[in-house]
């Protein structure tokens, strides 16, 4: 009985050794092949990705909290050359009405969205045009254009980050891909939308300060194939 405990202890250790070589084999044999070198994206027009983008915004509710909410339906277009940030250009539309409230009443949205504030059924778009993009880094700049919001065009200057790109991958993506962060701010009360602000020296009301960040991926020109040119 001890012998073929043994025998059995032997067994097991064999077992567990082979199971792990072959584990070990296996994992060489699934681990992914080498990324090759990603080339630089090119110059020309970009469009954006809806699925990797966002639009947030940041406001004080009461004094109480920075009410943190979203347009859900927004595009951008952009004219890129990244050896030339500086005379890139982009515009940007906003659907009004996806103005997000999660879990707020309908009283609420009917306000925001309604003749009180944003009125979207008069004013169903924003829009965003840049004028003009000042570098300040080698990847940072201040981004100046327009805003027209409410029926109201006013000046207002981004700070954004240029994040990087690459010109496709093989077998993977077809196009061009790059990427920015941006924030600004803007006071409501300047593009004519006054409702529930606090009265002075209180902050019971919802603040005129609106913060909002945006982050967005764009697509591109073609991948050209190898050895050749892009057919665009």
């Amino acid at each position: 009985m001890k012998i073929t405990r043994q025998c059995f202890g032997a067994a097991s250790a064999l077992v567990v050794l082979g199971l792990l070589s072959d584990g070990s084999r296996a994992a060489e044999t699934a681990a992914p092949p080498a990324m090759p070198p990603l080339a630089a994206p090119p110059a020309g027009a970009y469009t954006l990705d809806k699925a990797h983008a966002s639009l947030v915004l940041r406001v004080s509710h009461l004094g109480f909290s920075t009410y943190t909410t979203r347009f859900s339906r927004f595009d951008a277009e952009l004219t890129l050359d990244p050896n030339n940030l500086s005379g890139s250009k982009v515009s940007t539309t906003i659907e009004a009405s996806s103005f997000e409230m999660d879990a707020a009443p309908q009283m609420c949205f009917d306000i925001v969205k309604g003749p009180q504030m944003l009125d979207t059924a008069k004013f169903p778009r924003i829009v965003f045009k840049s004028e003009s993009v000042r570098m300040t880094g080698a990847k940072s700049m201040e981004i100046v254009g327009t805003l027209t919001l409410h029926g109201v065009t006013r000046p207002i200057v981004l700070a954004a980050t240029y994040n990087g790109g690459y010109s496709g991958l093989p077998n993977l993506e077809p196009k061009a891909r790059v990427g920015f962060s941006a924030h600004g701010a803007l006071k409501r009360s300047d593009f004519g939308i006054s409702y529930g602000l606090p009265p002075p020296g209180t902050t019971m009301g919802v603040g005129d300060l609106i913060d909002f960040s945006i982050e967005a991926e764009f697509t591109g020109p073609a991948l050209a194939p190898p050895g050749g040119s892009s057919s665009l």
